[in-house]
């Protein structure tokens, strides 16, 4: 079954953006940086998305990226699925930061429990199938909507939405140009899927 070991940033100044992933949420391991002048504009097709276990963990990751240099694209609110906020890195990648918690249970952490890469997708159920092919397995799907796949034993999962709808989800135009500037890193040969997201075998 096919896996997602790492996923690859590509940026101006891997140094200064590494300074920014430590700091905001504590990331290393799991996203890694390369240095990339390839041009893009705008809504690069894709979100990365941290889930926590409750409200106050939010603030205090959402807190720490707006401190550490990003910029608020949704902030922080309550909604009927629970409890989130949207940034964008100095690098502009988009991150989600959310909770299905409604009230805390504990003091704030800065424990992440699951990194969910999404991307927006043209034709889901053409992307739908293109993964399928490769060895991944279904675990919820909403029509034509929302695909998320099992993955147990990532580190980051995977999810595909509509690209209009995860440009208004994290609050962004769709228009977009150029580079993704993302690299998804498994354990599987290289491919590049239909919306031009590029995979490669990940580096130990």
């Amino acid at each position: 079954m096919a896996s997602i070991e790492s996923v690859t940033l590509e940026v101006a100044d891997p140094t200064a953006v590494r300074s920014f992933y430590t700091a905001a949420f504590g990331l290393d391991s799991q996203v890694r940086l390369r240095a990339s002048e390839a041009p893009t504009t705008g809504f690069r097709g894709f979100t990365l998305s941290l889930t926590v276990s409750q409200p106050s963990t939010v603030n205090s990751l959402i807190g720490a990226a707006l401190d550490a240099g990003a910029s608020s694209l949704k902030p922080v609110t309550k909604s009927f699925w629970g409890y989130g906020g949207v940034v964008q890195a100095p690098d502009g990648t988009i991150w989600k930061v959310a909770t299905s918690a409604k009230k805390d249970t504990g003091p704030a952490t800065r424990q992440i429990d699951e990194i969910v890469l999404l991307l927006g997708v043209a034709d889901m159920a053409e992307s739908k199938r293109f993964y399928l092919d490769r060895g991944l397995a279904v675990a919820r799907s909403f029509g034509r909507k929302y695909v998320e796949f099992a993955t147990p034993s990532s580190p980051v999962k995977l999810a595909l939405y509509g690209r209009r709808a995860l440009a208004k989800d994290a609050g962004v135009s769709v228009d977009g140009t150029g580079s993704h500037r993302i690299m998804i890193g498994s354990d599987i040969e290289s491919f590049t899927d239909p919306d031009g997201f590029a995979w490669e075998t990940a580096s130990r």
